[in-house]
């Protein structure tokens, strides 16, 4: 029976590692469905990005109030983290707060921070259901927001709450036992929040309240392991996928499209500009944009995963406040449903991308993605740098070039550029005239 408590604790630590690394590798594979594409350059540039864009939270202060509670929240993750490490250990070794005795003093310090930071996360928490579910902020309640993305809003705060209250009961609980056993349970000193617990539980014997500390200390840590598995399957990815994909975020400026290597190669060799890629013997050129998510590349599919669902792009999307069914969120949720769909398939030995489905068409409609304006106002808005302009315009790109299914006002435009160089039906000889026509009404007046 010694051991017992340890043979457990591996046990579970052991089934949910097995369990997050078949979702990691499942997440992994979805990824790269996308095409390949290279973005190891300008390492420094990138470190910079993800330095002050995800672990710096620089995007998010634009919306100071979300943005300081989303902060408490974050600040106590990371260092609530710390902990849980002695949680970890204690578990392994089957010791009880196995720091306390090295650190000293400093160690009621530390639990103290923990508590205030523990509190905080508490109260953003609450705050974030209020806003979700009492004041309604509308970004929340959009169509694409269905039964599951709201119930996965609210659930991930729930957890954080109860495993919140977790830490403050074991910690009151644990305050009391070092009084009654002292040759068992390290001094902490006393602590300041959950001391407020302390008269509630005064009134359990021993027994109890032993059970009561080692109950809340199961939780915590059964409670982050399947918080940790749970996440693969929620928009809160992005606590760890923000990282890498704002590292891997595109430096050029936010109004530079990519153009299509494929269609470049083609006019440099019409004009007889030597480049190594005209120089090299054609290849079979594939698809012209992108039909499905095997046409993307894999960083616009990790963009997906990244995906928050905060609805900041829908909200300054300026085609979604005039009422068109366009939402960059959207875009990039039905990318993510669509690149798990498919790898989940594969998994299984079906069809994969054979079943009779595609990202267009199925997921994203012709109307979708005509609506935009190609502002870059969602690219701008994303706390953590997706893109959904660029899965939107190789979409177009498909639609307009295997398709020719772009709106007639669209082709004429198209036409005129190509014979006018301009979206105007006329001459470029005559692209000048409206100013000899002023100076003329000048000389006359």
């Amino acid at each position: 029976m010694e051991y017992l408590q340890q043979v457990l604790f591996l046990i579970v630590v052991g089934v949910a590692a097995f369990i997050l690394s078949k979702r990691i590798k499942h997440i992994k594979s979805a990824i790269q469905l996308g095409k390949d594409v290279d973005l190891s350059d300008n390492k420094s540039a990138r470190l910079n990005n993800m330095l002050l864009v995800a672990f710096g939270q620089q995007k998010m202060f634009k919306r100071i109030i979300p943005a300081f509670l989303h902060l408490l929240i974050y600040v106590g993750f990371l260092v609530i983290n710390l902990e849980v490490l002695e949680f970890v250990l204690d578990g392994i070794l089957g010791t009880h707060r196995l720091f306390a005795p090295y650190l000293g003093p400093f160690y009621n310090i530390l639990m103290n921070v923990f508590e205030f930071l523990a509190i905080a996360v508490l109260f953003s928490c609450v705050v974030f259901l209020i806003r979700r579910n009492v004041l309604k902020v509308k970004r929340f309640h959009a169509a694409e927001m269905t039964k599951w993305p709201t119930l996965d809003g609210n659930l991930i705060l729930v957890i954080e709450i109860i495993l919140m209250l977790a830490i403050l009961t074991m910690n009151a609980s644990d305050q009391i036992l070092q009084t009654r056993l002292p040759e068992q349970y390290a001094s902490t000193g006393s602590l300041f929040f959950s001391g407020f617990l302390i008269p509630s539980l005064e009134g359990f014997g021993d027994t109890m309240l032993v059970a009561v500390e080692r109950g809340a200390w199961w939780f915590h840590i059964i409670g982050i392991l399947a918080f940790s598995v749970y996440i693969t399957y929620s928009k809160h990815l992005h606590i760890a996928l923000a990282f890498p994909n704002t590292y891997y975020s595109s430096l050029k400026p936010k109004g530079e499209m990519n153009n299509m290597d494929a269609v470049t190669n083609e006019v440099n060799m019409m004009l007889g500009i030597n480049t190594e890629q005209a120089a090299a013997p054609p290849a079979e050129v594939g698809r012209f944009g992108a039909k499905d998510v095997n046409d993307l590349t894999w960083k616009n599919i990790m963009n997906a995963y990244s995906c928050t669902e905060c609805g900041r792009c829908t909200a300054e999307c300026p085609a979604n406040q005039t009422g068109k069914k366009l939402s960059p969120r959207k875009v990039m949720m039905d990318v993510r449903d669509r690149a798990d769909e498919v790898q989940t398939s594969i998994e299984n030995g079906g069809k994969g991308l054979e079943d009779g489905k595609s990202l267009l068409g199925d997921y994203i409609t012709k109307e979708e993605i005509n609506a935009c304006t190609s502002c870059n106002a969602c690219v701008e808005a994303c706390p953590v740098n997706i893109n959904p302009l660029e899965i939107i315009l190789e979409m177009r790109r498909y639609v307009a070039m295997e398709e020719s299914g772009s709106p007639a006002s669209w082709n004429s435009m198209f036409q005129n550029i190509e014979t006018s160089f301009a979206p105007w039906k006329f001459a470029p000889t005559d692209r000048f005239n409206w100013a000899n026509d002023l100076k003329s009404e000048k000389a006359d007046s």
